[in-house]
């Protein structure tokens, strides 16, 4: 089957998904009816953390002048060719959040004034707390942050790629040094938007919380997920698609395991401090978000509990003992931890994500949503996914495997330990 018709293939299957995601958004239940916007945010929100994390990377191995990490660098570029279509496939959440008839349905529930405060009393318009954020939390100024997020997204990646296909054609190595210059300014952008944009999206779900930690949280989660992903892919590429056979080479999967590894103490270190910081303080407008995750209202433990342990044991002290061992970060051996971590960040995307507090009478009395999966999770999961890999190898099919001028290429090719 050519590349072409097997790009059209996901392409056709994700927009179908995505289309049923769309009729799952006015089937929830009447008790908890903003739970399919909630699918749609996860679906979207993991595809969105890959193609961060592969920004980020594209742009530091820019700023370091990484030889080894040329060859990769190239798949990235292709990837991030799919921030304009996320930003299409985002926009019906908002406009639908925007215009909701039913304020039920209302994903962030600061967007609907007369719903009423769990666990409060009165309606958010009365919420000191909102009152306080209105100059944040705004609807006009909510779109307007979400234009900025993806320009900068789509901006940054756009001038990667132009400039780096462009130095294939030309070998004009002006594009090298714009590049550079780029990722010194686009470091700083992205890591504002990223930020900002898990504040908006993730945070205010229950913006009673905050934590200045939090958009940490969501830069490394991004970074361990791009990195899984780009060891999947080039997996791939070398194998199935024999683009990259013989040029992939296994100490290419071994530096990308050091990165994993890197990242995987690094998400544990920023989880682990924000839950220390908000225990040690023991301040209630702060621990509330984890007690959420932890109990029930007569103290037993809820669904969340076991999540947690599961993201401590299984997303954190297993990658980390696995990647220690030298054998483990060469081809095979990490495809697996790589399809490992990618699971239970869809896991710790569900446990930042799903928790809310759903009122439950006119008095403030509240429950929390607890885990489960529901249809519009799936649908949209693997339906941006096909949009993403349609954008993959949409971009692959039209330019070369490998930056062939670029000043580093025989570098990369030629890589060792």
């Amino acid at each position: 089957m050519s590349s072409d018709k097997k790009s059209i293939q996901f392409l056709i299957g994700g927009l179908i998904l995505i289309a049923l995601s769309v009729v799952g958004l006015f089937v929830g239940s009447e008790a908890d009816p903003s739970r399919p916007f909630i699918g749609w945010l996860l679906g979207i929100s993991f595809w969105l953390s890959i193609l961060i994390g592969m920004l980020f990377l594209v742009m530091i191995w820019w700023m370091f002048d990484s030889g080894w990490s040329v060859i990769v660098r190239r798949q990235l570029e292709h990837a991030i060719s799919a921030f304009p279509y996320l930003a299409i496939i985002f926009l019906p959440l908002i406009l639908l959040s925007l215009f909701s008839s039913d304020g039920g349905q209302v994903p962030w529930i600061w967007m609907n004034s007369e719903a009423i405060v769990p666990g409060g009393h009165g309606t958010v318009a009365e919420d000191s707390l909102y009152v306080a954020k209105s100059g944040f939390l705004s609807q006009s100024f909510f779109v307007v942050r979400y234009v900025i997020y993806f320009c900068v997204w789509s901006g940054l990646a756009y001038f990667f790629r132009k400039w780096s296909f462009n130095m294939d054609k030309t070998g004009d190595h002006v594009n090298v040094h714009r590049s550079r210059k780029l990722a010194a300014v686009g470091l700083f952008l992205c890591a504002f938007a990223t930020t900002f944009a898990a504040f908006d999206w993730f945070k205010t779900l229950n913006y009673h919380w905050f934590s200045t930690m939090y958009g940490v949280w969501f830069f490394a989660a991004c970074m361990r997920a791009a990195l899984s992903a780009t060891v999947l892919s080039l997996f791939y590429l070398a194998t199935r698609e024999d683009r990259l056979k013989g040029i992939v080479k296994p100490v290419h999967f071994y530096m990308i395991g050091c990165l994993m590894l890197a990242f995987t103490v690094f998400w544990a270190y920023i989880s682990f401090s924000q839950y220390f910081l908000i225990y040690n303080a023991n301040i209630p407008e702060e621990t509330f978000w984890y007690n959420m995750r932890e109990m029930n209202h007569d103290g037993s433990k809820n669904s969340w509990w076991w999540v947690s342990l599961g993201l401590v044991f299984f997303h954190f002290f297993v990658p980390f003992i696995y990647l220690l061992w030298y054998k483990n970060k060469f081809v095979m051996r990490i495809r697996v931890v790589a399809i490992w971590i990618l699971v239970f960040h869809l896991l710790d995307l569900y446990w930042n994500i799903v928790p809310q507090e759903l009122a439950t009478d006119s008095h403030g009395g509240y429950t929390v949503r607890q885990f489960g999966v529901h249809f519009v999770d799936i649908t949209m999961l693997l339906g941006v996914g096909g949009v993403v890999i349609w954008a993959f190898l949409k971009s692959a099919a039209k330019e070369r495997p490998i930056p062939i001028r670029d000043p580093r290429i025989e570098e990369s090719i030629n890589c060792h330990e």
